[in-house]
């Protein structure tokens, strides 16, 4: 069984074929589904989705390009709801939105206290800001050593690596691609219990299907490159992927 730990099937790109993109998930073994819903003008069909399937859970959180929206409401009126499994995507973002900086920051740390409160797991996106998203983090953890979470498509940065005791790496089809020259060098590093598996879909499509819609399904693409990189079965990357994802996410 594969767990795809981040999946935005509330995305308008699924909304002609939805149930197909579910059942041809599950015809390749995946069999839990986490859709983040980063931004409150998702948060509606994320929760119909998780309604609607038993397997569908979802997130609740700001991304830091959507922090404009930022609705205390939308994180409290959802939080509690029982298919909500962690706060996210939350995090910063200097690519985009480099900014709003100070504002990232600081609504990036009134969500982990939120997390905190409720005792949920946090998802985190970090584009081009490892060093600040680092120093929050490991204060946070100081401090809170209950918090944990996921380093959503983890970039590689052995900085975060620091982190391995409170959080998880979200691997994606990055790591397939032909480029990841530097996620391969540093994936060994992380260790087996720290390692959970996701699409980003529609987004970040393995190889080789570049350039087409990303789907759940592409998780064996992933399963089958950690498969090699570790050296062992695709069945036992299953095995504590699986494992790993549920301990985090208490599904």
């Amino acid at each position: 069984m594969i767990i795809d730990t981040h999946t935005h099937l509330d995305n308008e790109k699924y909304y002609n074929d939805i149930d197909e993109v579910i059942k041809r998930a599950k015809e390749n073994g995946v069999e839990k589904f986490i859709i983040p819903a980063a931004s409150p003008k998702d948060i509606n069909r994320a929760v119909e989705l998780s309604e609607k399937y038993d397997d569908i859970y979802f997130a609740v959180g700001v991304h830091p390009i959507d922090i404009v929206r930022f609705d205390y409401h939308y994180l409290t009126d959802y939080i509690n709801h029982p298919k909500c499994v962690a706060v996210g995507e939350i995090g910063l973002d200097y690519h985009y939105t480099k900014d709003t900086k100070d504002y990232q920051i600081e609504l990036f740390q009134e969500q982990l206290d939120i997390a905190i409160e409720h005792n949920k797991p946090v998802i985190i996106h970090i584009r081009e800001a490892t060093h600040d998203s680092f120093e929050i983090l490991n204060r946070y953890v100081k401090k809170h050593p209950e918090l944990r979470g996921v380093l959503h498509c983890y970039n590689a940065d052995e900085e975060l690596l620091k982190l391995k005791d409170n959080f998880y790496y979200g691997i994606g089809g990055v790591i397939t691609f032909k480029n990841a020259k530097k996620l391969i060098n540093v994936f060994p590093k992380i260790p087996k219990d720290r390692v959970i598996i996701e699409t980003d879909s529609p987004y970040l499509t393995p190889h080789p299907h570049r350039g087409e819609r990303n789907e759940p399904m592409y998780t064996t693409l992933v399963r089958d490159k950690i498969a090699e990189l570790w050296q062992t079965t695709p069945k036992e990357v299953e095995e504590i992927t699986t494992k790993n994802a549920k301990e985090l996410f208490k599904i």
